[in-house]
């Protein structure tokens, strides 16, 4: 891992400094933004499901961040590699989405972090921001 490690506060700066972004906040009081381009989200903060608990207590896990991915290949890309805090549950099944726990945001690196948020937003706005995006960032 390269550089420094990621921290929540870096989903939130990373998703809000993509262009177009709306934040959608709940009325019920907990700080889990919901992230969108083009009213599609991108990411998610999740409130406790029980989708996904700690597989020792069966607690439902209460910080689960949700991150659109540009595919099904790719989620399985990520979910694939140990070395980084993914995890998916049979709820996301077919979706092209991948979830960590807030707890295990350090274990990515600000830079890998970053790229992933950038690639959410990338495959949820439409081609005509993507293209302009990629474009001034000569990506």
């Amino acid at each position: 891992m390269a550089g420094r490690q990621a921290r929540v506060a870096d989903v939130h700066a990373v998703a809000r400094a993509m262009p177009h972004v709306t934040v959608w906040e709940r009325d019920d009081g907990t700080d889990r933004p919901v992230y969108q381009i083009g009213g599609k989200s991108f990411v998610f903060f999740r409130t406790a499901r029980p989708d996904a608990v700690d597989p020792v207590t069966g607690e439902k896990y209460d910080d689960v961040i949700m991150i659109w991915t540009e595919s099904e290949d790719e989620k399985l890309a990520l979910l694939a590699d140990d070395s980084l805090p993914f995890f998916s549950t049979p709820h996301f099944d077919g979706h092209p989405s991948v979830l960590v726990r807030a707890s295990r945001i350090g274990e990515l690196s600000r830079q890998e972090l970053t790229e992933i948020v950038q690639d959410a937003w990338l495959s949820r706005a439409s081609a005509r921001r993507a293209t302009a995006w990629l474009k001034e960032h000569r990506l």
